[in-house]
């Protein structure tokens, strides 16, 4: 590929995402003061540890590259939150005019805060799956692409809002609620409530990625897309207009069992992939692709990570990562074989996950016969 492609677009891409990290922390520190800021940060990181977590956890079988989960993270955390930051602000601004001061916030929290939020958060998986369609096999990829993306999202957010509850309460009292309150509601009670919405528009891009009809494709973005937009302004309506007896009502009969939903759908879709490489393995060692003894490894997430562990201790750390990306490569193989190889842009993915395969499959070999190469 062309370096203007390889290095300049990602180097733009770095620039961009600085000078809007630049901007939201100087614009946070003159509202807040950088003392709430840095009390932010700090209450911040707890939660996102936590959704982060969560979803490399579900990404075990097929990781997706660790290149594009960060930057799927950095557009959340930057590009998108200053994009809806200003769509938001100019809203507020007009509802402001039109309809008298203070309604302009609820006008931004209860309509352009989830048209805009959810978009911008979603653009990211959109773009993967428009750009990178080799990355993109199913729903679990859309969920963890939009979970990263909003994710992102979420900690800039929350060092704001943190940061804020500590600039006008300190860590709180009995009788108002400080950043200790904040973070309980936001860092204990609900740190998956925009990665829940975001993955409303990723489940409906992984049904996009698994089938050719258009409609499909097209329709069922979108409906996730709506449904993401639907569940946010519910979230928003009920804590600013339901008051704290709505807020929990919508909390506990409506996310926390669409939470529980989503986890098991996760599940049954790491089950299904668990399958599909399964059944792939004996007709791979048929062709000489593994050799026949790497089947039950390579059959259960236990094989592929005991696997990996000896091969760190036996060769090294250089060894254990070529076994990694000879195990991907055999996942990859293994979605691409289910699609039976329908065009041509199949046939060159094949190709090109052979030769990664057997390359890494070599170094592995050559690093356990030489460890100090």
């Amino acid at each position: 590929m062309p370096r203007r492609v390889t290095v300049l677009l990602p180097v733009l891409g770095l620039l961009v995402v600085a000078l809007c990290g630049l901007f939201l922390f100087g614009l946070a520190t003159a509202r807040v003061g950088w003392l709430a800021v840095a009390i932010g940060v700090v209450a911040a990181l707890v939660p996102v540890g936590v959704v982060v977590a969560g979803f490399l956890w579900v990404d075990r079988w097929e990781p997706e590259p660790a290149k594009l989960l960060l930057a799927a993270f950095a557009w959340g955390a930057c590009v998108a939150t200053i994009t809806a930051l200003l769509i938001n602000s100019g809203a507020e601004a007009v509802g402001d005019m039109l309809l008298g001061s203070g309604a302009g916030s609820k006008v931004s929290a209860l309509v352009s805060a989830p048209l805009v939020e959810e978009a911008v958060k979603g653009a990211f998986v959109l773009f993967i799956f428009w750009r990178r369609s080799s990355e993109f096999d199913g729903i679990v990829d859309g969920i963890v692409y939009a979970g990263f993306s909003a994710a992102g999202f979420a900690f800039t957010e929350n060092i704001y809002y943190f940061g804020r509850a500590f600039a006008d309460y300190g860590f709180g009292n009995g009788a108002n609620a400080g950043v200790l309150a904040a973070f309980f509601l936001r860092g204990v009670l609900s740190p998956f409530t925009h990665p829940l919405f975001g993955v409303m528009t990723g489940i409906g891009f992984g049904v996009a990625a698994r089938t050719r009809q258009k409609a499909v494709r097209i329709l069922a973005p979108l409906g996730g897309y709506v449904v993401a937009v639907c569940l946010h302004a519910l979230w928003n309506s009920s804590a600013i207009l339901g008051g704290s007896k709505a807020f929990l009502t919508v909390y506990f009969l409506i996310m926390v069992p669409l939470f529980i939903g989503v986890f098991y759908v996760i599940v049954l879709q790491r089950r299904r992939e668990q399958r599909i490489v399964a059944a792939a393995l004996p007709r791979m060692a048929a062709a000489r692709w593994i050799a026949p003894s790497e089947v039950e490894l390579l059959g259960s997430l236990s094989g592929r990570r005991a696997w990996r562990r000896q091969a760190r201790r036996e060769s090294g750390k250089a060894a254990a990562k070529a076994v990694g990306q000879y195990q991907a490569s055999v996942t990859e193989l293994a979605f691409l074989r289910r699609q039976r190889l329908r065009t041509d842009d199949d046939r060159r993915r094949q190709d090109e996950l052979l030769r990664t395969l057997r390359s890494a499959r070599a170094e592995a070999v050559r690093l356990a016969t030489d460890p100090t190469g």
